[in-house]
C-alpha cells in the first residue's frame, strides 16, 4: 500500500473505526508515535492506549497533503464537541508499514 493510502486508512481507523485492532496491520512492530500529550515506541503500546481511552466523537477534514516515497504529511482540521483546531501529522513509511508518526498541534485548546 502506498504512503498516502496507509495514512488515510490510519486516520479513518483512529477516528471512525470501532475495532482499533485494525490498526495493527498498518503499523510496524517498533512503531513510534510522538505527540504533545503522549509518546509510544511500539505498536502494541499505542493501540492499547487507544483502547484504554477510545476516541469518541472525533472527526477530521484533510486540508492539504504531501507525499514522497517514504512518507506523508497531512494537515487537517480536527474537531470534537467544543474543540476545533488545526493539526499536522507526518507519517514515515517503510516496506508498506507506518514506522513513525509525529503529531503537531496547539495543546492549549484542550485545556479550556
Amino acid at each position: 500500500m502506498n504512503p498516502i493510502k496507509l495514512a488515510l486508512q490510519y486516520m479513518d481507523t483512529v477516528f471512525y473505526e470501532k475495532d482499533l485492532d485494525k490498526l495493527r496491520p498498518l503499523l510496524a512492530d517498533a512503531f513510534i508515535f510522538e505527540g504533545p500529550f503522549f509518546s509510544f515506541n511500539t505498536a502494541a503500546a499505542y493501540i492499547n492506549s487507544l483502547k484504554a481511552d477510545p476516541p469518541a466523537e472525533f472527526k477530521y477534514e484533510i486540508l492539504r497533503s504531501w507525499e514522497d516515497n517514504h512518507g506523508v504529511c497531512l494537515i487537517y482540521r480536527f474537531a470534537k464537541p467544543g474543540i476545533s483546531t488545526l493539526m499536522s501529522q507526518w507519517f514515515e513509511v517503510e516496506e508498506g508499514k507506518i514506522t513513525k508518526t509525529l503529531l503537531i498541534f496547539d495543546s492549549g485548546v484542550f485545556s479550556n
